[in-house]
Formats: structure tokens, sequence, C-alpha cells
């Protein structure tokens, strides 16, 4: 099978180190916008569409592995050596596994609310969940879900939601522009047991407090495996903390990744 030619999002300054940025399960990369302009502008951004997500590819597969894949397709597209790795909820576990693939690729490893391990009660219900995605009458309807949905977020913020991430469906209304079946595999692999990030690598958790997302295994396996190369942080956030509170998580991800990495 051939490497999918995923769609990317550029930020910044082309000439700058280069940072990978992966949303999470339903997401797309251009979520990553104002992050990467307000924060990250002195670094070569690169925000892909996951596989099954946005303007990239929709066809399987869609494990974790094939995930990484693509991005190391990426990084070799774009002549890009080594990366400092940025990974939010399902994007932080492709991330970790991408390192623990490739960790000669990776500078540092930073992941915000990470979806690693989770109960397969959880991740089944949420599953099901997409079984029957959400459509829309009109564009008004789709951004009142979304507005409801990310309470923290800025009203402009939403609006370009609603412009990059909304497509006509099949039977007229409108729908987010993933595919489903993808959403559903990504929620089996969430469920995978937890692994973490390869010993020696710098490594930058961010806890969305009010997410309950990050299991608390994990957090102790980390501190076992990492130690001091183990940083840990927490956002009084929902899951989206980088929409809901995109000052404090920029200002965090510029700090962390400004700092000399070996």
């Amino acid at each position: 099978m051939t490497d999918a030619a995923l769609h990317v999002h550029r930020y910044g300054d082309p000439a700058g180190e280069p940072a990978v940025l992966l949303h999470g399960v339903t997401g797309h990369g251009a979520r990553w916008r104002r992050t990467a302009e307000s924060y990250l502008a002195d670094r070569s951004v690169l925000a892909p569409d996951l596989r099954g997500h946005g303007r990239s590819p929709h066809e399987p597969p869609w494990t974790v592995e094939r995930h990484v894949a693509d991005v190391l397709a990426l990084l070799d597209a774009e002549g890009v050596e080594r990366t400092d790795l940025v990974g939010h909820s399902y994007g932080g576990m492709i991330a970790l596994h991408l390192a623990r693939t490739a960790p000669r690729r990776v500078r540092r490893l930073l992941l915000l609310d990470p979806a690693i391990g989770l109960t397969p009660e959880y991740a089944a219900r949420e599953a099901r969940a997409y079984l029957a995605p959400p459509t829309y009458a009109d564009a008004a309807e789709a951004r009142a879900d979304r507005a409801a949905r990310w309470s923290g977020a800025p009203a402009d913020l939403v609006d370009e939601e609603v412009a990059e991430h909304l497509e006509p469906a099949p039977d007229g209304r409108l729908r987010w522009r993933y595919e489903p079946a993808a959403v559903v595999t990504a929620y089996s692999e969430m469920a995978r047991p937890l692994l973490t990030p390869p010993a020696d690598l710098p490594t930058h958790l961010v806890i969305a407090t009010r997410a309950d997302l990050v299991r608390p295994e994990f957090v102790v396996d980390c501190r076992a495996a990492l130690g001091p190369g183990l940083v840990i942080s927490e956002i009084e956030a929902g899951h989206m903390l980088y929409v809901d509170r995109l000052e404090e998580t920029g200002a965090l991800l510029a700090g962390w990744l400004g700092e000399p990495a070996s």
C-alpha cells in the first residue's frame, strides 16, 4: 500500500526549527492555526489532517501504525530529519507511538491531554456514538452544536471551525469532515494497553483537569519510565484545552519548546 499524501496546514517561518502538531479524533490540522501563528511563529509548523480526517485521504486502514507511517512519510517528504512533536488526544497516542517507532526522528514530545490506555467501557461507549454521526440542516445548526460543545471557545474560533470543517452529507444535509468508521476505529485503538514514551525522550505531559481523560496509571508509568525527563503540567480546562484556553496552552507550548534540547 502506498503512503498517504496527507493534507498539511503550514504555519510560521519555513526556515525555523520544525514542529509537527497532531490533532485529535474528528479534528483537523487547521485547529492549530491560532496556536501556531500566535505562539510558534518562529517555528516551521506542520499540522496535517490525519488519515480519515479533513482533506486527507479517508481510505483505511486507520490503525495507529498506519497513522505513524503517514506522519513519517510526511517528515520524509518535507526533508525533516528530527522534529519536536505535539499531539492532542488521539494525536497524542499517535505521537507517542511514532516516538517509540522512530525515536531518532523526535527531539521532544509534548502530549496535550492524551487519550492513551482508555478503559474498554469508555472507548466502546464513545465509538458507538459515532456509528450514526450528527448531521445538520444548515450551518447555523452546526454552529450552535459546536458552540455548545466548545463552551469556552471564542465565537470567532467557532466560526472558523464551521467554515473549515463542514461539508455536504450524501442526504443533502451537512456534516463534519471526517470518516465515521475512522473515528470508531480510533476509539478501539485508544483502548489498547498503555505504553510510555522512550526513556530518554524529553516529554511534557499536559493534563486538562476538567476532562478526567488521562489515566492515572499512565502518569505513574511515565514517571517510572522517564524520571527527571518528564514534566507534568495541569491546565484548568476541558479536553479541548488549546481551544478553551488558547493563551495558557499556547504560552506553555512556546515556553517548553523554546528551551534548549539535546
